[in-house]
């Protein structure tokens, strides 16, 4: 368990010192610029238009393997989900969706050492990333680190203002938080 508190703090680390080494486009930067400025009726649209830009790697090939890993973690197959994805990020080693959707499985099958490592890659190639973000923070939540998994939500939502459940999230854990303090 040590062992992974440090991991997680390494982790969190990482996100908040590097700069971001992965190129946006001027269309992904307009995207984020919009949901920033979003209301809540608006931010679902642009948040799929980012989910599908960020679900294109450049190939037809590796764009199958991340919806056959996808389809299989919605069949509730997470272990095929996981085949299907080391396969992808074993090819595409670049694409950040591939590291994303495969901690997304093993989250899923309670792997979290993987998961997380996966989340270090996704977010060394891009900081960004508000999905890999949230997962980070419901990990944290499973380690009962409340704390770091507030810290975690808070940058998710700097990035997504209404991201589905983070609000959620950081609510429940301030008031969480302040019923521990009394």
């Amino acid at each position: 368990m040590r062992a992974n508190n440090l991991i997680l703090t390494a982790i969190v680390l990482i996100f908040f010192s590097i700069t971001p080494i992965y190129a946006q486009t001027a269309d992904m930067d307009a995207l984020f610029d919009q949901l920033l400025s979003a209301d809540a009726a608006e931010s679902g649209d642009i948040e799929q238009e980012i989910w599908m830009e960020w679900s294109k790697s450049g190939s037809p090939a590796m764009d199958l393997l991340l919806q056959r890993g996808r389809s299989a973690m919605a069949m509730g197959d997470p272990v095929l989900a996981v085949q299907h994805l080391t396969a992808l990020v074993d090819h595409a080693p670049d694409f950040a969706e591939g590291w994303n959707a495969r901690a997304t499985a093993y989250f899923q099958t309670g792997d979290f050492g993987p998961a997380i490592a996966d989340i270090a890659r996704v977010l060394t190639l891009n900081p960004r990333h508000f999905g890999a973000l949230a997962g980070l923070g419901a990990i944290f939540e499973q380690f009962d680190e409340p704390k770091k998994a507030i810290e975690v939500y808070r940058a998710a939502l700097a990035i997504n203002p209404h991201g589905a459940g983070l609000q959620e999230a950081l609510d429940r854990l301030t008031a969480a938080d302040l019923d521990q303090a009394l």
